[in-house]
């Protein structure tokens, strides 16, 4: 299990390994506060992209709080809080 924060960065890898790019998407600029459905990943995509994280960081994220995480923001915040937990058990 990896006990360093989870970063836009990290997100950024994973969803291009889990699902790919839209081309008329820039990953590489702000996009913390925009819909995953704006950055053209749909549910599939970004159960894929948590199945990832969960692998690689050790962790279980919970569904229906995945499924409450609409902008990357919130995805990297869910990541965090459940690495937080970890790290103190």
């Amino acid at each position: 299990m990896s006990a360093s924060a989870f970063t836009l960065n990290d997100l950024r890898t994973v969803l291009l390994e889990a699902a790919g790019t839209d081309e008329d998407v820039d990953l590489a600029g702000d996009i913390l506060d925009n819909d995953f459905e704006e950055l053209g990943y749909e549910s599939l995509a970004l159960l894929e992209t948590a199945g990832r994280i969960e692998r690689t960081r050790g962790i279980s994220l919970d569904e229906e709080a995945l499924a409450g995480a609409r902008t990357p923001r919130q995805l990297i915040d869910l990541v965090n809080s459940h690495l937080t937990v970890a790290a103190t058990v």
